[in-house]
């Protein structure tokens, strides 16, 4: 039996945004009825400032699809096109409190909607990523070598089933199975090839007082400038070995996107430049 967190529950029942955007500035349709599930989302963006005011969807699929579909709607509204465009599938199966694994498919379907949608908006063609010539590799679900390949890869795959529970190649006649299980095994073996060949130098260690130093410049260059373009700031509250405090301010203060700002954007920006091992959580009053 699959557990599902009382949000998905709260979501299925109750969806937010369910609909279409009247004369949308973006639209992104991933999946096929035939096939299973499929999502158009509808955007409504103002040009000035690139921020999302409105998202709305519609959706073919089970009750996680449809959770999923409200969860992305409800977090994407307030952020600009370019933070929304960092949201992965696992950003919306932490804003549901997870998903059961046979579900994740449902959360990479959203991420899958939210990138055709910006693409659209953009005029631009989707980002692609070819492992060779593109082909179907499961002909019940119409799942392409791409999708598989992108989903081991964001998603550190290592099973059929897993690439099953992500993508549903496989979960039909299950015929395909053993192409899943070759590009398992090319793709690992290339990505162990590179490790050998292009492995970086470790980082120096650094001290309390550089760790210190080297945060409170990374938030003045690199992140508090880009939260202030948006009406936002933030506040850096206690540093203790690795683990970073901080509290919003501003347009971002209650702004229900902050989850993911605070881990996608700013935990992300200081394990880039300062320490892998950092972990950054939000102090409310």
């Amino acid at each position: 039996m699959w557990f599902y967190s009382d949000k998905v529950k709260k979501l299925f029942k109750n969806p937010q945004n369910v609909g279409e955007v009247k004369n949308p500035d973006a639209v992104g349709d991933v999946g096929n009825i035939i096939c299973g599930d499929a999502l158009r989302l509808t955007l409504k963006i103002d040009k000035k400032t690139e921020k999302i005011i409105e998202a709305k969807f519609q959706t073919f699929g089970c009750a996680s699809a449809i959770a999923s579909s409200s969860a992305l709607t409800e977090m994407i509204k307030g952020m600009t096109i370019d933070e929304a465009a960092n949201v992965t599938n696992k950003d919306i199966a932490e804003y549901l409190g997870g998903l059961p694994e046979e579900k994740m498919h449902c959360s990479v379907m959203g991420m899958e909607a939210l990138e055709a949608a910006i693409a659209n908006y953009r005029g631009a063609p989707l980002k692609q990523e070819m492992v060779g010539q593109e082909r179907i590799v499961c002909k019940c679900f119409s799942v392409t070598d791409k999708k598989i390949i992108r989903a081991i890869k964001e998603n550190n795959l290592k099973t059929v089933e897993e690439v099953t529970n992500y993508t549903k190649a496989g979960g039909g006649c299950g015929k395909c199975q053993p192409e899943i299980e070759k590009l398992l095994k090319e793709f690992w073996s290339k990505e162990a090839t590179k490790g050998a060949c292009a492995k970086e130098p470790p980082r120096k260690k650094l001290t309390n007082l550089q760790r210190i130093s080297l945060i409170q410049e990374t938030i003045g260059r690199e992140i508090r400038p880009q939260l202030k373009t948006d009406g936002g700031d933030i506040e850096l509250v206690d540093i203790d070995g690795t683990k970073v405090s901080v509290k919003f301010l501003g347009m971002c203060l209650g702004c229900p996107s902050t989850g993911v700002t605070l881990k996608s954007f700013i935990e992300a920006k200081l394990k880039e430049f300062v320490d892998e091992e950092i972990t950054v959580e939000e102090v409310r009053e």
